[in-house]
Formats: C-alpha cells, sequence, structure tokens
C-alpha cells in the first residue's frame, strides 16, 4: 500500500447513502483522481491517503483508496476552502471569509476549543454559534472513528453506520464492548468483533465475548434451517468457536435467558435452546394455525355442488374428484392446505376456488414469497398477486428498523387468503403473514410438499401437514394432458423412487450420457450455446436455465457461469467491463439478485415510473457499467433499472448457472441440470425432484446414470431441528393453546 498527502480541491461525486467518493487532490506534484469510501470528505480539506493505484480505461490512473486520515489544515487558502465546502452547517463562502479575516490560523483552534468567540464576527449569533458547533463536532466524531476503527480493517462505509448508530459514543462503546457492535451493526459479524477485541486485549474468557459467541453459534445454524440447538450441541459448538471448556458457556447461556436474548424450551428432558425471535414465531404460528382453524364460520348459503357445476360448464373443464373435494373444504376451512405435485391441477383448483368466493361476494386476495413466484400467480390467475412482504406492507418503523405494517392491530382485509409455494415460506415470515390474518378469515396454503424447504429456518408446509390438525387436500390425479409431457411423468416417478423414461422420441426429457466433469461441461456449452437454440427455437439466455446443486467444483455454479459467460456474452469492444472480486461483470451478462433488499430504488428507462424493492430470486440483465461512478445497472422485468455500486455487488452473481435452490419458485422453459458425482447430501431426491419442476418444455440432464439413479434412491432428508409439528400434535392431544 502507498501512502499520500494532499488537499481536496474538487468533489466530483459523492453518495451520500454509502459516502463513495471521487475527488480530486492536490500536493506537491500533481493533481490526482482519489476514489474510495470517503463519507466525511470536504472541499479543502488536508487528508493522507492510503491505497493503490490503478489504471481506467477511460479515465486513466486514479488512486484507489482503501483508508484515509484527515490532517488538519494550516494554510489559510486550506482553511478557507474547508469552511466554505458546506460540511459544516451554518457557514457559506462570505461567513467563511468573514471568520478567517477575524482569526486567521487559528480559525479552527477557535471553533473546536473557543466557540464563544465566534460572537465576535458580524452576522454570528449565539444560536449561529450552537448550529456550527454542532455540525463541526459531528463531523470531528466520524473522522475519529474513522482514523481509530480503520487499524482494525473496518471500512469507511462500516465506519458511517457505526456512527449513524452510536454517535459521540462510539469509540467509548467500542473500547467496552466491541462485541456490541455484532448485535448492532448489520455485516458486522462475530469474528470482526472479535478480532478487534483480541486486539485491544479484552480477556477471552470475557462473559461478553462468550455470550456473543453463543449467539453466533444460534444464528449460524439458522441457515442449515434449525429453529432450535439441542443444549448439547449448542454447548459443544460454541466451545469449539470460542476455544474455551468448563461452565463459563452455561453460565452464559443463563445469562442470555436472563437477559431474554434466547430462550430454553424444555422438551421429553431434553432441553431445545432457541434464539428468542424464533420461540415468540414458533409459538406465534402454532396459536394463529389453532385458532384461525377452530373457528366456526357461518353458513354461505352456496349450493357448491351447483356452483361448480356452473363453473365446469364456464370453463369447459371437468374437476377431479380430489379438486372437488379442495373446493368444498375451502368453503369451510380456516386454514386449508392443498398440496399436490405437478399437473396435478393445483392452479386450476385455485382458480375455481377464487371464481366461487368472488361470484358470492367474497373479497380474495393472493400471495407468493418472491416475486417471481407471485408474478406466475398472477399470469396464471389473471388476477394481482402480491409478494408476501409487499401483502405486509414492510417498511421502516421510526426507529430506522425494517418491519411490517399489517399485523394484529391492522390486519389484512380479506375474506379469504390464498398463498401459494409455501414450502418456501420460513417460519419468521409465516409468523408475520398469519398475525395479520383477523379471526374470520379463510387462509388456504398451497404448496408441494416434496420440493426443497426453505432457505430460512424451519419447515413449515411439511410441520403443518404433518401435524394431522389441519385439513389437507392432496391432488394426486396426474390429467390427461399432463400425462403427455416426460417432465411432470418423470416427476413423479422421482417422487416415488421410480427408473424415468429417457430419451422417448419426440418427448420433452432427455438424458445425455457423459462420463467426466470435462465432458458433461462441454456438453452443456454446447447445448446452451449452440443446439437447443437452433432445433428448439429458444433464447440462449431468456429461455435456457442451467441448475447445479452444488456451489463449488468444476461443474458448481461459481465456475458454469465462468464458463458459460465465454460464450452466451462474449468479450467484445463495445461491452464495458469490470471485475470485482474474481467476478468479472461484464455489460449483456445474466444476474440474479441474491437477497431481498426492500429499500433498493428502481425507475424504468423513461422515468416515468419509480419504486423500491428488489427480491431474492430476481433475474435481470447487466444493462450499463459507469466506470467514473462505479456504478452497474441491472435491467429487471425488461423494465426496473437498478443501480448498484461496486460495494453493494454482494447483492448480485451472475445467473447463466444458479443453484436448484435459488430457482425455487421460478420456471423456465428449457433447464439443464449436470449430473455427477456430489456429497449424498447434495445427490438427493427432492434436489432432483426441485430441479426438474422448474422446467415447463424441456429437460435435459448431463452426466454419470449411475448419479443420476442414486439421487433418485437418495430419499435422505436432512435433518432440521423445528419443534412447530410437535406443538401443533401436543395441541391436538391435551388441547393446550400455547400463548
Amino acid at each position: 500500500m502507498e501512502k499520500l498527502e494532499g488537499m481536496i480541491s474538487e468533489i466530483v461525486f459523492k453518495n451520500e447513502d454509502n459516502g463513495y467518493t471521487i475527488a480530486h487532490l492536490v500536493n506537491e506534484n500533481d493533481e490526482i483522481v482519489v476514489v474510495g469510501c470517503m463519507p466525511t470528505l470536504a472541499m479543502g480539506e488536508s487528508i493522507e491517503v492510503e491505497g493503490k493505484w490503478v489504471n481506467h480505461k477511460i479515465y486513466g490512473t486514479q488512486f484507489e483508496v482503501n483508508s484515509f486520515m484527515p490532517v488538519t489544515p494550516s494554510s489559510l487558502e486550506g482553511i478557507y476552502v474547508y469552511l466554505s465546502s458546506g460540511m459544516i452547517h451554518g457557514i457559506g463562502e462570505k461567513m467563511a471569509k468573514r471568520i478567517i479575516d477575524k482569526f486567521g490560523v487559528d480559525t479552527l483552534d477557535v471553533i473546536q476549543n473557543y466557540p464563544e468567540k465566534l460572537q465576535e464576527v458580524e452576522g454570528i449569533g449565539s444560536k449561529k454559534v450552537k448550529q456550527i458547533v454542532k455540525s463541526y463536532e459531528e463531523d470531528r466524531e466520524l473522522r475519529n472513528i474513522i482514523i481509530e476503527l480503520s487499524p482494525f480493517g473496518i471500512t469507511p462505509n462500516y465506519c458511517l453506520k457505526i456512527y449513524k448508530k452510536y454517535k459521540s459514543s462510539a469509540i467509548e462503546i467500542i473500547n467496552k464492548n466491541p462485541y456490541q457492535l455484532a448485535e448492532d451493526i448489520r455485516g458486522i459479524g462475530f469474528k470482526v468483533a472479535d478480532s478487534i477485541a483480541n486486539k485491544i486485549g479484552i480477556d477471552k474468557n470475557s462473559k461478553d465475548r462468550v455470550c456473543q459467541g453463543i449467539l453466533y453459534t444460534l444464528n449460524k445454524s439458522l441457515s442449515n434451517g434449525h429453529t432450535y440447538l439441542p443444549e448439547h450441541i449448542l454447548i459443544q459448538d460454541s466451545e469449539k468457536l470460542l476455544e474455551l471448556s468448563g461452565d463459563i458457556v452455561k453460565e452464559c447461556v443463563m445469562m442470555l435467558v436472563y437477559n431474554q436474548k434466547i430462550h430454553i424450551e424444555k422438551v421429553n428432558n431434553e432441553n431445545l435452546i432457541y434464539l428468542m425471535p424464533y420461540y415468540l414465531s414458533e409459538n406465534g404460528v402454532c396459536s394463529q394455525i389453532v385458532k384461525l382453524s377452530q373457528y366456526e364460520f357461518e353458513d354461505l348459503n352456496i349450493d357448491i355442488e351447483n356452483e361448480i357445476k356452473i363453473l365446469e360448464d364456464d370453463k369447459k373443464i371437468k374437476l377431479a374428484e380430489k379438486q372437488v373435494l379442495a373446493v368444498k373444504e375451502s368453503m369451510n376451512s380456516g386454514v386449508l392446505i392443498i398440496t399436490g405435485g405437478p399437473g396435478t391441477g393445483k392452479t386450476t383448483t385455485i382458480n375455481a376456488i377464487i371464481d366461487i368466493f368472488e361470484n358470492n361476494g367474497k373479497s380474495v386476495t393472493l400471495a407468493a414469497p418472491t416475486g417471481r413466484a407471485a408474478k406466475r400467480m398472477s399470469e396464471t390467475s389473471n388476477k394481482e398477486a402480491k409478494t408476501i412482504h409487499r401483502l405486509l406492507e414492510m417498511g421502516f418503523s421510526t426507529d430506522d428498523d425494517l418491519t411490517f405494517f399489517k399485523d394484529e392491530e391492522d390486519p389484512i382485509n380479506s375474506d379469504v387468503i390464498i398463498v401459494d409455494e409455501v414450502s418456501m415460506v420460513d417460519i419468521i415470515l409465516m409468523y408475520n403473514l398469519l398475525r395479520a390474518i383477523k379471526l374470520g378469515t379463510r387462509v388456504i396454503l398451497v404448496g408441494d410438499s416434496d420440493q426443497l424447504p426453505s432457505v430460512g429456518a424451519g419447515n413449515v408446509l411439511k410441520d403443518m401437514i404433518d401435524s394431522n390438525i389441519i385439513n389437507v387436500v392432496k391432488l394426486n390425479e396426474i390429467f390427461r394432458q399432463a400425462q403427455e409431457s416426460m417432465i411432470i411423468v418423470n416427476a413423479h416417478k422421482i417422487n416415488n423412487g421410480e427408473p424415468l423414461h429417457l430419451n422417448t422420441k419426440g418427448k420433452d426429457f432427455f438424458f445425455i450420457r457423459k462420463s467426466t466433469n470435462e465432458e458433461i461441461l462441454n456438453e452443456i456449452i454446447g447445448l446452451v450455446n449452440e443446439r437447443l437454440p437452433k432445433f428448439y427455437n429458444v433464447d440462449k439466455l431468456k429461455d435456457i436455465q442451467v441448475l447445479s446443486s452444488m456451489r463449488k467444483g468444476e461443474l458448481g455454479v461459481t465456475n458454469l457461469n465462468i464458463e458459460l459467460q465465454k460464450y452466451l456474452n462474449k468479450k467484445e469492444k463495445f461491452k464495458v467491463e469490470e471485475s470485482f472480486s474474481k467476478r468479472l461483470f461484464r455489460v449483456g451478462d445474466k444476474v440474479m439478485q441474491v437477497k431481498n433488499n426492500y429499500t433498493k430504488k428502481w425507475e424504468t428507462e423513461d422515468q416515468k415510473e419509480s419504486g423500491e424493492g428488489i427480491y431474492n430470486g430476481d433475474i435481470g440483465y447487466v444493462y450499463h457499467i459507469d466506470k467514473d461512478k462505479k456504478t452497474i445497472y441491472v435491467l429487471f422485468d425488461q423494465t426496473k433499472i437498478v443501480s448498484y455500486l461496486y460495494d453493494e455487488l454482494d447483492e448480485i452473481d451472475h445467473s447463466f448457472c444458479t443453484t436448484i435452490h435459488k430457482s425455487q419458485g421460478s420456471e423456465f422453459p428449457v433447464v439443464v441440470i449436470p449430473i455427477t458425482w456430489a456429497p449424498p447430501m447434495l445427490l438427493s431426491r427432492n434436489l432432483l425432484y426441485t430441479a426438474v419442476t422448474r422446467a415447463k418444455k424441456l429437460v435435459v440432464l448431463v452426466g454419470d446414470v449411475k448419479y443420476l439413479e442414486y439421487m433418485i434412491k437418495n430419499n435422505r432428508v436432512n435433518q432440521r431441528y423445528s419443534n412447530l409439528g410437535y406443538k401443533l400434535n401436543k395441541f391436538k392431544q391435551e388441547g393446550l393453546l400455547i400463548e
């Protein structure tokens, strides 16, 4: 790393949200373009920067700043430019000149140590002094935080977040308990806080450290779908993380219980330990399900047999026995689950229920967990469907925390609520949905319980089905039209553990045998780039999706994206590209949003429409790369343009290939799947089933048939520690409602 010192002569660009700045720095020899996160930078400010030289293809040589430190300006010119920059509220150009004419090179010392003297300057009264001092102090506090935390690898961007949270107390709080950062600042986890604590000499046996280690262990278990951990596993994993043993971990578990950070529930003489929000959510789901299920509805006075006959005649369809049962059950059930595989008529059943309720004056609301699933639900029902987050009116509270504004105090106003793709809904989201549904509303949950469970914690759909406390209708008849699709036939064969029909002439399901990973990779590239677009008249980017069960390895998502990019979006002179953290983004790349961002702003190209919210699983294309502003623009849904600064690119990833889990809730005309060796947990039946059922027109499997056969036989499902099913069953047996 190289160091430079100079004065800021111009600020070309500054993002107020994250502090990314482009500026000109003048030193003894030259004027230099400096770029990086410098949230407190001001015109005329003298700074020392540390970083490296980079060569911009358009704008030439620049200095990329890793860290910076303000140096108090000593020249009258430097002080004037700083004060007149707008950084100090209450001082403009004319006022800056008057102050400097009065105090000269002592100006900043006066503002900092003798502010009352400022009243000697014309136009400055006691009120203006307070304004100037307050702004100057805030600016100085943020600078001090940056100076203090830079040695610990905390970027200026995170320093800005820390300052917004703690204000002038930031350094004091961090020195006293750096583990508070892990609790309060999103993006700073236990390991970063532990590194700071280690450098400032905090004891490894500190109870603050042990408590945060326990919370980290529980939080990490959420990514494996667990709502709780058995006590012995939590103790064991926490001791390993903290490199400690003895009673201190158990003692800190009880401290966390006392402080209501975690909860211990005893089941069959075993202690189950929850993070408090997950305990409350699991109990809340159970309580709401019971209340909604037990609600006694007034008779709708509907001749349901006649309604079904009218609907069948009007739509020229014939409902199967189980579909008729689902329609009838929906009329009188507080909560109804409709489940079934592809081709069993879930969509037809939903539409029949919608029509009958609406024809009889009842309002119906549709929702799904993801934007793509909601869009598909809208298309198949010709009725608006919202994401669950939008339905619950997610927004910011007065404390700037994300919250749902629809709840028990202000519930959703609808007679019937139908939610699709419920297998994707985790315990937290299900709780927030159910608590916003008032008694007397009919709730219909639709999903395929044989698909993968939610990415988040819990196994909600399966637990509710297995509890036997909720009315469940399983659609199991494959309709004649669906029977002509080998995709649907083979999906059911996978589910039943049966051999597949492969390579039937004129059909839509093929297996291409290849032995080595290199052969499989080359075959996939040839299929996607040339043969499938040519013979099936599909777009290689928009219509074909490669799905892999794994991230790493030659046939994992990361490498497949690198290789497919070379053919599907080739390097060309007119295509701007930029490398970022071992990834190369190029205009035209297919990308996916990989985390929900409810506040991400978008606008249409003509700027006539705008809004907020881009969601996990949304697919778009790199529209433009502005290297000067270090910003990538992505086009979603052919209309929404979203900008990402380089330090926000962890929110998107290439999507020429994506994981099977990420594809859930989506459909694609053509799906291509590599079949090769992987750990048993990535060669499971439900992974293959989920991948195959993403395709609408064609499935092509490429690889070794022995691993395909293994996947079909491997019905192993990773255990999730979830207690919802037990609690629902307990209510059924004992009639005890958990509050």
